[in-house]
């Protein structure tokens, strides 16, 4: 029970990644706090479930990407918990634009997928500063992405998005630190629900495969695992970046 006794703010903490991340959690003694934006009754499942592990869970609606909302989100976190020891900063959105379809990428899709992906990080490690400053400790997991990286992805807005978290964890960590650990994880393509519904998975896929070291596609609980090395185990890596892509950029 690695995280016996620990209360986890995961955003996003619902479906794919947040809801694996969630479920592990939990699973080591965690107490989880699920948000969601607009996935409520996957919000809610996910919360369902958390408890069979024995687990205490709340599920706590905000937007991310309105600093208000995520103060209040935070707030009835603490209420309830008492205590804020790990937040994961999981919430995400894109769109699958062309990068040559400049006109394409407007202004309100530019701002939309920014204000969820990258506005929303530095909003939640904000909000949670305080409270794991008074308590003199603290973990942060951003859930950045390859393509902050490589610039390949769904959509130059996006790309660009995660290579700010990115950035913005460097800093955190510097800002934050010694008693509070800052840490992203960038993942490359993951079998979520998300790309269930992308029309061009199949080829994405094999693509993907083909082209792995390890010739298999990554899942959520692959990222789950990692982010638990980061919230229990790792007691000195702050400020770094671990790609979970099974040796993709190789």
């Amino acid at each position: 029970m690695k995280l016996q006794d620990k209360v986890v703010l995961v955003t996003g903490g619902g479906t794919g990644i947040g809801r694996a991340i969630s479920m592990l959690f939990a699973k080591e003694g965690a107490a989880v706090a699920v948000n969601y934006s607009k996935s409520e009754e996957e919000a809610a499942d996910t919360a369902s479930e958390v408890a069979k592990f024995g687990a205490k869970s709340l599920i706590v609606k905000a937007n991310v990407s309105i600093d208000q909302e995520v103060c209040q989100m935070v707030s009835t976190v603490k209420q309830e918990f008492g205590h804020i020891d790990i937040l994961v900063n999981n919430a995400g959105f894109t769109r699958f634009i062309d990068f040559s379809n400049l006109d394409g990428l407007t202004e309100e899709i530019w701002d939309e997928i920014h204000a969820v992906n990258l506005k929303g990080v530095f909003f939640c490690c904000k909000a949670v500063y305080p409270f794991m400053h008074e308590q003199e400790s603290g973990r942060i997991i951003n859930i950045a992405s390859v393509a902050g990286i490589t610039g390949q992805g769904s959509c130059i807005a996006y790309c660009s998005a995660k290579a700010g978290v990115i950035s913005l964890t460097k800093s955190f960590a510097r800002a934050l630190g010694p008693n509070i650990l800052v840490n992203a994880i960038a993942p490359a393509l993951t079998e979520t629900r998300w790309l269930k519904g992308v029309g061009r998975a199949p080829a994405m896929r094999e693509n993907f495969q083909k082209a792995s070291v390890l010739k298999r596609m990554g899942t959520a609980e692959d990222v789950s695992e990692v982010a638990l090395s980061l919230a229990g185990d790792w007691n000195f890596v702050t400020g770094q970046i671990i790609v979970v892509d099974g040796g993709r950029m190789l």
